[in-house]
């Protein structure tokens, strides 16, 4: 909210906020840009007191704070949800600095629910991406033929690591081009899920060459995915042998935008619904309790169709 004009801000109120942002430029040696936002933030709030009738910092209240806070993502114009919770976190660091230095007589923010981010999931790759990883395993050898069954199978049928790693023989019903399995998800929760031709082969090559190979260095465990030692394949040596592919392959191992444990699985439902599949479907499929899970990768589709619109319509731009 905006008022009338600078003179109904109290100057206690700017003045705390120039002492908190002191405090941050000189104690915490904060980025420039990042105290232009603060400054930003912080007079966007005391704007809010200043309409809202709040004059000195000791009659500030929750219900004051929680009012700017929906304010924030309601109000003209409203901020994006990353934005608002910047916001707001800016307006608690105040409330707290202002506590601890005794220049307040309480934290009225403690009371507040800060703002809550939506779920933001792990890039997916491109369908280029993903041939580039599932073609990293060289397939000559009875790890490489494992290791490009477990990447098969990930991407063909959008399992958790766990998932995969936890099926056993009987789990698997190769039959038909395709082919099914059934996946243990959370909770115990079971479903059934094909699996693709690509992955169907990449497992019938596996389970006829290579596993019965490293059987023999074991004691005959019923999972799928073995080790060299014929035991059950870990869930972290799964996850090494995405990310030793993922190098391999020339893609980003670390940070935001880097290759996960549940890479393949984001793409098999970004790629599902990029492709027209019905939302209640790709719920099935990924094991999803409720579609509101599910709804995440539709804002991943959204995205990507205003790229296309912004890239391709000639009055877009």
């Amino acid at each position: 909210m905006a008022v009338g004009g600078t003179d109904e801000i109290s100057a206690v109120l700017r003045r705390a906020v120039d002492t908190y942002l002191d405090h941050l430029t000189v104690e915490r040696a904060l980025a420039v840009n990042t105290l232009a936002s603060y400054r930003r933030d912080l007079d966007r709030y005391v704007e809010w007191l200043a309409e809202a009738g709040v004059k000195d910092l000791a009659d500030v209240s929750a219900r004051d704070i929680a009012g700017h806070v929906a304010a924030l993502r309601s109000g003209a114009p409203a901020l994006s949800a990353s934005s608002a919770a910047r916001a707001a976190s800016a307006v608690r660091g105040l409330h707290r600095f202002l506590l601890l230095e005794g220049l307040a007589p309480n934290d009225p923010s403690r009371e507040v629910k800060p703002p809550s981010l939506p779920k933001r999931l792990p890039k997916a790759l491109d369908v280029d991406q993903v041939a580039r990883l599932l073609a990293v395993p060289d397939g000559s050898g009875p790890l490489g033929m494992r290791d490009r069954a477990l990447l098969e199978f990930l991407y063909g049928t959008g399992a958790r690591i766990s998932e995969a790693v936890g099926i056993a023989i009987d789990d698997l019903d190769l039959t038909g081009r395709h082919g099914m399995v059934l996946l243990r998800g959370k909770g115990g929760k079971t479903r059934l899920v094909p699996m693709g031709s690509y992955a169907r082969s990449a497992l019938d090559a596996y389970l006829v060459r290579s596993r019965p190979a490293l059987v023999t260095n074991g004691r005959g465990v019923p999972a799928v995915f073995l080790n060299a030692r014929g035991g059950a394949l870990s869930r972290q040596s799964a996850w090494t042998i995405l990310r030793k592919s993922a190098v391999r392959a020339g893609l980003p191992v670390d940070g935001p935008t880097g290759v996960s444990p549940h890479t393949l699985r984001h793409s098999f439902a970004t790629h599902l619904l990029d492709g027209g599949a019905d939302i209640r479907v790709v719920q099935e499929l990924l094991g999803h309790a409720s579609v509101t899970t599910t709804q995440v990768y539709t804002l991943v589709t959204v995205d990507k169709l205003r790229e296309v619109y912004a890239t391709a319509h000639p009055r877009a731009r």
